[in-house]
């Protein structure tokens, strides 16, 4: 029997990846080859929507995108030159096919095709109100809420309705749209979500996610799309609408940390080069003596490689990643539950019996997987264990599209630093400062007024309304509805 891996809850999961071009003879090839580069963030599902200028065409189904679109008989059914695509994880709720996007309606105007990256903090007391109005919900998915006010709403163009319907609903969000002549991308007003905007040599355009789906179909990039802007791809070329009230952008600062691939650029800034910095950063909080600086991979390599580097360190791959293990493996016996995170990992010894070690990751959100791995490192050998992580400790849940445990599940909200490393095993634990964070990215520190990015689930510094919450839904609140991804 296949089964999630029960080793992967120890982690924050980003929600998801959406994709779009338009004017291009393969798109759905291109679609799906951006997708594969977005595969990080959302391993459930995944799914394209193409359009020829009459007909709709589309694809979605469970597993990863290889297992989805890697046939070309699968792909030649995907016919149009304008297409969208979607790799989802669900947050909350079941991975079911209704929930897999891009979601598709027909309308008065025509087809319309959405694919959602992000969460809306209002759906359920939206989506309430709907049902009293008589519309049936075929998802529980909370992209579904933007689909019916896009229904209901009473202007004339679908670029209209759309607005009319993201002026309604609260939260985060990048949106893909495809109708039958055009594509639409959408960033939420506070840019809380990611979005960027390229071009192909031929001259066709894509948005995506993330700079590294450019980077796989050849296109360059043009610029992020702007918090609250909307885009329309048509025959006429690119539209640019700026419809929302402008608002101080609070992009999500654990994309520099974790959820963004190290080759993509956001908002202007190198994921990698951030990631290395934090690690400088952490050498000069927390400096302690030790013999070798060694990453949890993956994610802890390029804060590990600043930290070495800050230190004067050695820098070695002492703990080797099974990256085939996969998401799906084996019915977790209790044999196999007690041999933990090694079906993952498998201390390199020689580099670390006998020394001093330094571990840097990226986050503790249980502290499972942690005190895991510190019992491996020191069955190799080490004589003592220190523990840095690049990111401030996670004592807040996001309700902004990223899966985090409830508030109580989180290790640093019940327990102090002190109390941590002792739970985790470590001769020592250090954060890095919310201070150290800032300057990590280019700032000279966090501007407490008016906070330069998202950072919720280090401060509780919520930038949207938690409205489902605040009305009586409580953390769990979100659980009869999945997130937008």
């Amino acid at each position: 029997m296949l089964t999630t891996n029960p080793f992967e809850d120890d982690h924050l999961h980003e929600e998801c990846g959406v994709f779009g071009i338009y004017g291009h003879h393969d798109a759905a090839s291109h679609t799906a080859l951006g997708l594969h580069a977005l595969q990080h963030r959302g391993q459930e599902a995944a799914g394209i929507v193409t359009s020829d200028g009459e007909h709709f065409h589309s694809h979605r189904g469970p597993g990863h995108v290889a297992d989805n679109f890697g046939s070309e008989a699968v792909i030649k059914t995907l016919e149009g030159h304008m297409a969208i695509g979607h790799v989802r994880y669900s947050t909350t709720g079941e991975t079911m096919l209704r929930n897999v996007q891009p979601l598709f309606a027909d309308f008065e105007f025509g087809g319309l095709a959405i694919g959602h990256n992000g969460n809306l903090t209002n759906a359920l007391t939206i989506r309430k109100q709907l049902v009293r109005r008589g519309c049936l919900f075929q998802s529980t998915t909370d992209t579904e809420v933007i689909v019916h006010l896009i229904a209901i709403s009473l202007y004339a163009t679908v670029e209209e309705r759309m607005i009319d319907a993201l002026r309604q609903v609260e939260g985060a969000y990048s949106l893909v749209a495809l109708t039958q002549t055009s594509v639409i991308g959408v960033r939420d007003p506070l840019g809380i979500r990611p979005l960027v905007l390229g071009r192909l040599p031929g001259g066709a355009w894509i948005l995506a996610s993330e700079t590294c789906a450019l980077d796989i179909v050849g296109a360059q990039f043009v610029r992020d799309v702007e918090p609250g802007e909307v885009i329309i791809l048509d025959h006429t070329g690119l539209r640019s609408i700026k419809p929302f009230a402008k608002s101080h952008c609070r992009f999500c600062i654990f994309e520099y940390i974790y959820f963004a691939r190290p080759d993509s650029v956001l908002e202007g800034t190198s994921v990698y080069g951030v990631r290395k910095q934090i690690g400088r950063e952490l050498a000069k909080e927390s400096a302690v003596d030790a013999d070798v600086v060694i990453p949890v991979p993956d994610s802890g390599v390029p804060a590990a490689l600043g930290y070495a580097a800050e230190a004067n360190i050695p820098f070695e791959l002492g703990i080797i990643r099974n990256h085939y293990v996969g998401r799906t493996f084996i019915e977790p016996t209790d044999t196999i539950r007690h041999l933990g995170v090694k079906l993952k990992h498998n201390a390199n010894r020689l580099h670390i019996a006998g020394k001093r070690v330094i571990l840097v990751d990226d986050s503790i959100v249980r502290g499972t997987t942690s005190t895991k791995i510190v019992e491996m490192v020191r069955q190799a050998g080490a004589t003592e264990v220190h523990m840095r992580i690049s990111s401030p400790p996670t004592t807040h849940s996001c309700f902004y599209g990223i899966d985090t445990p409830e508030r109580e599940k989180l290790l640093a909200f019940k327990h102090d630093v002190a109390a941590m490393a002792k739970l985790i095993g470590v001769d020592s634990l250090a954060f890095i400062s919310l201070d150290g964070l800032y300057r990590a990215v280019g700032e000279e520190k966090r501007n407490n007024h008016q906070p330069q990015f998202c950072d919720a689930c280090f401060t509780g510094d919520y930038p949207v309304a938690l409205a489902d919450q605040s009305g009586g839904q409580g953390q769990d609140g979100l659980s009869a509805m999945t997130e937008g991804n």
